[in-house]
């Protein structure tokens, strides 16, 4: 397999119509990630060069069914989330409507972007995402929120296996651990499919790409 340039592929696959997913950045799930405050930080600042440029956005939401409703996989995960070994033990973690489900105050969507609620890691399981990205002939995406190495990875996974290109804006995913954040990162990178890069990389290119869209 003959190598890529990093700087080549990640130019060409920056474009100003490609959408910006903002993952989970909800307060339930900001409470469990170390200094949260700098990726929110660094989500503004993509957030505010998309929006800058008109760029589609799309924001999703975890949520959890209440315990009578839940299945095998949503109970299995919620008793890894919260290390109990019994089920009656287990509570919903993210039920929607309470607090907790919803997105932080910093980073409210407009009226002009989506929000979609899913009960899987991957942003397009469950959702209308792909027919949403298909239906405006997108081709590849960026992708950042909370948290890398939980929903953020199956998602960049789950898009490449539909034949787009992911971006990763690394600094702008937050992590829980940073052992495991690395190994998502590495597995992401491997597999040549997506782009990794971060937030001040992405917003220049980004408003290059726009400004020789115009």
């Amino acid at each position: 397999m003959r190598e890529r340039s990093p700087a080549r592929s990640r130019t060409s696959a920056i474009r100003a119509d490609s959408p910006l997913l903002v993952y989970d950045l909800q307060v339930a799930i900001v409470e469990h990630v170390p200094d949260p405050q700098t990726t929110v930080a660094r989500v503004g600042q993509v957030l505010e060069a998309a929006r800058e440029l008109g760029v589609r956005t799309f924001f999703s939401r975890h949520m959890s069914m209440p315990k009578e409703l839940m299945g095998v996989s949503q109970l299995r995960t919620a008793m890894a989330w919260q290390r109990v070994d019994r089920v009656a033990d287990a509570r919903s973690p993210v039920p929607a409507g309470l607090p907790g489900f919803q997105l932080i105050s910093e980073l409210q969507p407009r009226p002009s972007e989506a929000i979609f609620d899913k009960l899987s890691m991957s942003f397009f399981a469950g959702t209308p995402l792909d027919m949403a990205l298909r239906d405006c002939g997108i081709v590849a995406f960026a992708i950042v929120g909370l948290v890398l190495e939980i929903g953020i990875e199956p998602t960049v996974s789950h898009g490449a296996d539909l034949g787009y290109v992911p971006i990763v804006i690394a600094d702008a995913c937050g992590s829980v651990e940073r052992d495991a954040r690395e190994r998502s990162l590495a597995s992401i990178g491997y597999s040549l499919f997506s782009h990794i890069t971060d937030a001040d990389t992405f917003c220049r290119l980004l408003r290059a790409a726009g400004g020789a869209a115009r």
